[in-house]
């Protein structure tokens, strides 16, 4: 039998932000949603947060920080969370990828991963 331990999932939602955005000055900035839940049997608090930011011309930006959003979401089994925020690239194109860590209500700590998602203009990728 599986036991789901620890399951925390991840699920992102991008938008261009035309109106911030200045193609001409190498500006493309993107909003994302991201709801997290908890799929496991064990409440869990999200720490920090790492991501790493990939533009199109292999520019990387790593960001590091504690919680999200100025908190730090404890969730029990079966709840969620939900953010927005944004990332700026000087490329219309870009991925985005990373983990939060983790703490069980045990102590015992544990990454999620964010799988790589991308930051695209429309109409840029087809």
């Amino acid at each position: 039998m599986e036991t789901r331990h620890h399951r925390i999932v991840v699920d992102v939602v991008t938008t261009y932000v035309e109106d911030q955005s200045d193609p001409r000055e190498h500006r493309f900035v993107f909003a994302y949603t991201i709801t997290i839940r908890n799929e496991g049997n064990t409440p869990a608090r999200l720490l920090t947060r790492h991501w790493i930011i990939t533009d199109a011309n292999g520019k990387v930006q790593e960001v590091r920080g504690d919680g999200v959003v100025g908190e730090q979401p404890h969730l029990k089994p079966g709840q969620g969370f939900r953010y927005s925020s944004g990332a700026v690239l000087e490329t219309p194109v870009g991925v985005m990828q990373g983990s939060y860590q983790m703490v069980a209500d045990s102590g015992e700590r544990f990454d999620a991963p964010i799988a790589p998602f991308s930051l695209a203009m429309p109409g840029v990728v087809h």
